[in-house]
Formats: structure tokens, C-alpha cells, sequence
């Protein structure tokens, strides 16, 4: 596990700092532990790790020093007290729900979920027995209130949404989980944790698609859980016999991707906020409406800034024209990247009703917002200008 840091570092700080300890060649850089199994000293010591008497690497499909020098520092960065690495984000979010889950439990859950997450709510949890009610983000306190079953064992919800941008209130989340003494879950990856901590609000487990703003490059998959110490031993065991190890590559490049997350989150909030108040000051002819957390006119304003400390990295808006006007839009983009991946420093934009959520009915993708013209934007980390420059004239283009 990483070396211990004194009290008092500052996140930026620790994202850095908090490493596994060196090795007897006085590396300065983590070295990359590519490696299956482990050497054990000798017979006792191997009966006692398997055991779980004493702790140590066994086998990387239960832990590796690259993944463990990464749950330590998400860990820190997040306030949990455990964690687990995983091969995807997704792979993290289903093992956050089935670790736990069990035949006859009952989930309330976001209605404004991931594409995928929403697959595994409906069509795979129920083939064993796990059972689901949606909730509006626009529902009350005692909407969610009534959806809690003498069954239901865990919240779940994601904040912001993806790809609406819908806002949670998690103290309220907190507080109805503490007093039905239920697990909350928490997809904090549109945020990280330099953005919004859940469990500063009683989330019990906190998940993370690496992929995304972590990495931050668009370079490797992951996931990552992070939470209570006895719910995080849970889904341990859940996961090193269900097999979804994260590569030991991947989490060396994204614990050294941490040490920039700070000063990244910065960048594509600042970007984020400029393109969202441009949008709304200059080209509302072209469309229905934008949305970002940190806009006045955002209708959950106030709670964005009781929540996060900043906006994030997502823009969305509505152009006007539907389906055939959205697909224009992307058709005349020349310098923003068209791909349905998030959180790069390239700027990506993104047809979630025709990608991302496609597989959501007509439906299920109007409850959340996802109308045909909506289009995503993942800011990156370009000139901003250039970033506008390509998006007005890609509007411009489209209402031929």
C-alpha cells in the first residue's frame, strides 16, 4: 500500500504524493507491476494470505500494488475508508449493485441513469429476482420516500446525470438512506471527487468510470469503487470470483493521471462555463435551451451551489429541429471530436438518443430529457475560442 502522509495535505497534494513505497531500486516513478501471481516466502506465509490472516499480493485478480497504490489514493480523495479497482466503469456500477444485491431485494433508483446502468436495473437484475423503482430527479422529498419498499436495500443515482445534467440533492439522499437505514450509491463520475464529495452527505459507496475524467485522455478503461469499509469487504469478494480485474497498466496510467485531475477539473469547468454562457448569450436563435449546473438560469442553481464546487465539464443543449437538425450539427463539427466517450482533452460531442441511450424507448429517454435534438458536450481542454468558433459554425450550417 502507498506510504503513509502526515495530516494536513491538501487533495491537490495528495493525488501526487500518496505512492507505493519504493522499491529497492529508489525509483522516483511508480514502475508498472505487470505480473500475474505473487512469490510467497514461504508455505506459512502463503496459507496465512489465502486465509486472510495477513494482507499481500496474492494474485492480480485480487489486488496488485498499481491498483492498490490507485484505491488509496481515491480513497483519500474521496473520504471512503475502502475501495476495489475494476476492468470497466460499468463493470464498477454492476458490482456496486450485485456485490451487494439479493434475490428478493428492491432498489429506488434515478431515473436519469446511464444508457447501460439502465439495461442492468431492467433487463439483468431481474433475472435474479432484484427489483427496481425509478424516481423523477424532479420528485420531492416525499416521492422518494414513497418509493422505499420494506425491501429496498440500497438508493441509487448518479449526479449530475448523464446526459441531461439533472442535479440530486444528496443530503436529502443521505438523510431519507440514514433513516431507512438503506445503502446509498452514488456515480459520482461526471463530478470526481474534486468536484463533489458524496460522502460528505452519507453516501456508503461511490463509484467511478476511470475511463473518463480520471484518465482524462481517452486512453484506457476502468472502474473504481469506493465506500465503507464492511460494504467495500463485500463486494470484494463479489468481484475476485467474478473475475472484472482492472489491468495493472491501466491503473498505474490512471494513478498518475490523478495528479492532474485538480488543475484538468479546473480547466474544463472554466471552458464549460464560458461555452454555456455564450451559448445562451448568442445563440438561442439556434436553440431550445442549454444546460450547466453553474448558469443563473439553471433550475437547480442553488443546489449546484450547495453541492459542487463547480460546474463540471458537460454542456448540454436542445437544438431546435429535432433529430434531423441534431444530426447536422455533428455532420458540419470539424475540430470537436464525434465519439461517445467523455471527460478527454479533446472536446467531444455527442447524440445520445441516437448512441448513448438508444436503447432507452422513446419513453424512457422523454422521463429524462433526452429529446431528439439534444446534444452533449464533454468540454475539453482546448482555446476556448476555438472550441466556440467550431460549435457556431456547425450551427450555422445545420439550419440549411
Amino acid at each position: 500500500m502507498p506510504n503513509d502522509l502526515p495530516d494536513g495535505f491538501h487533495p491537490e497534494t495528495i493525488a501526487i504524493r500518496a505512492q507505493t513505497e519504493r522499491s529497492g531500486n529508489r525509483e522516483h516513478a511508480v514502475p508498472i507491476y505487470m505480473t500475474s501471481s505473487f512469490m510467497f516466502d514461504d508455505a506459512e506465509q502463503a496459507r496465512a494470505m489465502f486465509a486472510d490472516e495477513i494482507e499481500g499480493n496474492i494474485y492480480t485478480r485480487f489486488s496488485n500494488p498499481n491498483s492498490n497504490e490507485l484505491i488509496e489514493k481515491m480513497c483519500l480523495l474521496e473520504d471512503a475508508e475502502d475501495g476495489l479497482t475494476t476492468a470497466s466503469g460499468m463493470a464498477a456500477v454492476f458490482v456496486s449493485l450485485a456485490g451487494i444485491l439479493k434475490q428478493g431485494d428492491h432498489v429506488v433508483a434515478s431515473r436519469a441513469v446511464f444508457g447501460s446502468t439502465h439495461q442492468v436495473l431492467t433487463m439483468l437484475l431481474p433475472r435474479w429476482g432484484i427489483k427496481h423503482t425509478y424516481v423523477d430527479t424532479s420528485a420531492s422529498e416525499e416521492d422518494w420516500e414513497k418509493a422505499i419498499q420494506p425491501n429496498t436495500r440500497m438508493i441509487f443515482a448518479e449526479t449530475p446525470s448523464n446526459p441531461g445534467l439533472d442535479l440530486l440533492d444528496l443530503q436529502m439522499l443521505g438523510q431519507i438512506a440514514k433513516r431507512h437505514d438503506i445503502l446509498l450509491n452514488i456515480d459520482n463520475c461526471f463530478a470526481t471527487p474534486f468536484v463533489q464529495k458524496p460522502s460528505e452527505f452519507g453516501a456508503d459507496i461511490i463509484t467511478h468510470s476511470a475511463t473518463k475524467y480520471i484518465d482524462g485522455q481517452g486512453r484506457a478503461i476502468g472502474g473504481i469503487i469506493v465506500g465503507r469499509k464492511d460494504i467495500v469487504k463485500e463486494l470484494r469478494f463479489f468481484a475476485r470470483h467474478s473475475g472484472p480485474a482492472m489491468s495493472p497498466f491501466n491503473a498505474w496510467i490512471f494513478s498518475k493521471s490523478l495528479e492532474t485531475l485538480s488543475i484538468r477539473m479546473e480547466k474544463h469547468a472554466n471552458n464549460a462555463m464560458h461555452l454555456a454562457e455564450w451559448l445562451e448569450a448568442e445563440h438561442m436563435q439556434h436553440l431550445e435551451s442549454v444546460k450547466y449546473p453553474y448558469l443563473k438560469s439553471y433550475p437547480q442553481y442553488n443546489l449546484a451551489q450547495k453541492q459542487m464546487k463547480s460546474g463540471g465539464g458537460m454542456v448540454c443543449f436542445s437544438v431546435k429541429g429535432g433529430l434531423e437538425r441534431g444530426r447536422a450539427f455533428l455532420d458540419n463539427i470539424k475540430l470537436c471530436s464525434l465519439t461517445a466517450n467523455l471527460g478527454d482533452s479533446r472536446t467531444i460531442v455527442t447524440h445520445p438518443a441516437s448512441t448513448t441511450h438508444s436503447k432507452l424507448s422513446i419513453a424512457d429517454r422523454e422521463a429524462v430529457g433526452i429529446s431528439d435534438g439534444l446534444i452533449r458536450i464533454s468540454v475539453g481542454l482546448e482555446h476556448i475560442t476555438d472550441i466556440k468558433n467550431d460549435i457556431a459554425s456547425a450551427l450555422k450550417s445545420s439550419q440549411h
